[in-house]
């Protein structure tokens, strides 16, 4: 069974950074594409960022030269380096994983981000 379980959000002032991390387990997740998800109150779910089983990376246009997404196969994690924090960040994020040879797709539960003097 296939669980994600995220880590690193916290309330950060305008400027700050945080570093989000997100352990996999129940497969063997170099296969897998690996990205972040965020949702705000009152708007859908957005890709913020993704790192394919081959090590490309797609950004967001609102995130780019800010965050930065990378990934540890052996430790099965990925990680999200934000940077120059906006209150416009503040959002649940979701840590995903996709099988693309298979479509499978799961989530983890979420880490609250808020940015707020």
């Amino acid at each position: 069974q296939v669980q994600l379980v995220e880590s690193g959000g916290d309330l950060v002032q305008p400027g700050g950074s945080l570093r989000l991390s997100c352990a996999a387990s129940g497969s063997i997740f170099r296969f897998y594409d690996m990205g972040w998800y965020r949702q705000a109150p009152g708007k859908q779910r957005e890709l913020v960022a993704v790192v394919t089983s081959g090590g490309s990376t797609n950004y967001a246009d609102s995130v780019k030269g800010r965050f930065t997404i990378s990934r540890d196969n052996a430790k099965n994690t990925v990680f999200l380096q934000m940077n120059s924090l906006k209150p416009e960040d503040t959002a649940v994020y979701y840590c995903n994983v996709e099988l693309r040879a298979t479509g499978a797709m799961y989530w983890g539960q979420g880490t609250q981000v808020t940015v707020s003097s």
